[in-house]
């Protein structure tokens, strides 16, 4: 089968930073669906990965990607949840070869039934993104799920990017929160007053600052999507007394112990944690996914899709990529077909 891959980890500016290859198809496993890929997008977590990381012992190529959208063309022998012509959308395993390859194989309970009133690639756009707000807002900081009478205040820090885009509209359609999100381009200003922000500040100026300049003294929860170290001094005065930070990027040195005068819980929002330990709730997973796939259908929530930049391969990737890296992107960038 075709896929988009690399042999050696490192810059997205080397000639060999993506190859257009030819792989053995999938073996699955019991519980896999053999998935045909119709559209993939990009998120950060591509481009750290393959900055880093090898192929695994014994394979030739190393695979990325964990969004996909596409239709079952079969499944392992222990498969209860779809079958063959499901049209699906999911976002993967970070263990396991990823998504850009004309075949996938995924455990079926990460797995959730595509958004009917999204085409391909409005439907890839969402997965991981939405799964880590979802993880985010609903399990680490513990909001309630549908419950509009919760009050209080929440700081998205990088509202613009893929995950902000949909934490905005989460918190924003389904809970009682007032949203706070940090942007700095008139374009990102745009991006997330149309998500639903009720509040937009510049994350370039202090963040606390920036926060009384518009009335309100605190926030009770934070989205620490990007920079969070660098925001930390102005994290630690605007969040409220036994408020909560929840984070998702990764800083090398994240020293919280400013926050115990005012009793402030972390945490941390790591979508593949249920599929990496195979942990007894890992099918909320495909749970999550078939609610925001009903929930795109009745209008509630909208795609993050800013760009569908053409077929899937290696030159294309590379695009994908580059864009992502330098920080200046909205929601999400999508590639379709081979």
């Amino acid at each position: 089968m075709k896929a988009v891959g690399y042999l050696t980890p490192g810059s997205i500016d080397r000639d060999d930073a993506f190859l257009d290859l030819d792989i053995p198809d999938p073996v699955l496993r019991p519980r896999d669906l053999l998935v045909r890929i119709k559209a993939i997008s990009v998120n950060p977590a591509d481009t750290k990965i393959r900055a880093s990381a090898k192929p695994a012992d014994g394979a030739t190529a190393k695979v990325l990607g964990w969004d996909a959208a596409g239709i079952v063309e079969a499944v392992g022998p222990d498969v209860s949840l779809f079958q063959v012509g499901d049209e699906v959308f999911y976002a993967g395993d970070v263990s396991r070869p990823g998504t850009n390859a004309e075949l996938h194989a995924v455990d079926e309970r990460i797995v959730g039934i595509k958004p009917q009133t999204l085409d391909w690639a409005e439907a890839t756009a969402l997965p991981l993104t939405a799964i880590t707000a979802w993880e985010l807002l609903f399990d680490r900081l513990r909001i309630p799920y549908g419950t509009k009478t919760k009050t209080g205040t929440l700081l998205v820090i990088n509202g613009a990017g893929g995950v902000g885009s949909i934490l905005i509209q989460l918190a924003r359609r389904l809970t009682g929160l007032t949203v706070i999100a940090t942007a700095s381009r008139p374009e990102t200003i745009a991006w997330v007053r149309k998500m639903g922000a009720h509040h937009v500040i510049d994350h370039h100026q202090p963040l606390d600052a920036a926060l009384r300049s518009i009335g309100i003294p605190h926030a009770d929860y934070v989205a620490g999507l990007t920079a969070t170290a660098q925001h930390l001094p102005a994290i630690v005065e605007l969040i409220a007394p036994q408020g909560h930070l929840a984070l998702i990027d990764d800083p090398d040195v994240l020293d919280i112990a400013a926050f115990k005068r005012k009793s402030v819980t972390i945490s941390w929002e790591f979508m593949f944690t249920r599929a990496l330990f195979e942990t007894e709730d890992m099918a909320a997973q495909g749970q999550l996914l078939n609610e925001v796939s009903a929930l795109v259908d009745a209008g509630v929530l909208s795609t993050t899709l800013t760009s569908s930049d053409g077929p899937i391969n290696a030159a294309r990737l590379k695009q994908a990529h580059r864009a992502v890296e330098s920080g200046r992107s909205i929601g999400k960038t999508v590639l379709v077909g081979f």
